[in-house]
């Protein structure tokens, strides 16, 4: 069972964000019965809300692998300058850890120049 789960984790993809523009993020740790849990990055234009992130990163698109919430940002993705800025929080979850999400970002896009910071919302 372990290594069901363990290969079911590793089919989540680390990050999926939106090609353009500023949008909420939600920082998601998806687990696996007896595999070591994974941090997700979400983050998506079309989500007027942090909540509706989680739900579309969680439940029902992993069956069988629980998700928790570490909380959320906004994201400022420009793709022609290749920068992302990650910042913010989210009012239901609290703020994301930033430097996690950071990271994740910089293992997906390498190229790019991404910085984060706790201002804002």
């Amino acid at each position: 069972a372990a290594a069901m789960a363990g290969e079911a984790l590793s089919r989540v993809p680390d990050v999926q964000i939106d090609g353009d523009g500023v949008f909420k993020y939600v920082l998601v740790r998806v687990r696996g019965a007896g595999a070591p849990a994974k941090d997700v990055v979400r983050g998506h234009g079309w989500a007027e809300y942090h909540g509706e992130g989680r739900r579309e990163g969680g439940a029902g698109l992993w069956p069988g692998l629980p998700c928790e919430c570490l909380g959320g940002g906004r994201l400022s993705h420009r793709p022609e300058e290749r920068k992302i800025h990650v910042y913010g929080y989210s009012v239901g979850f609290g703020r994301a850890d930033h430097a996690v999400t950071t990271e994740k970002l910089k293992a997906e896009y390498p190229n790019y120049e991404i910085t984060w910071a706790d201002e804002g919302y």
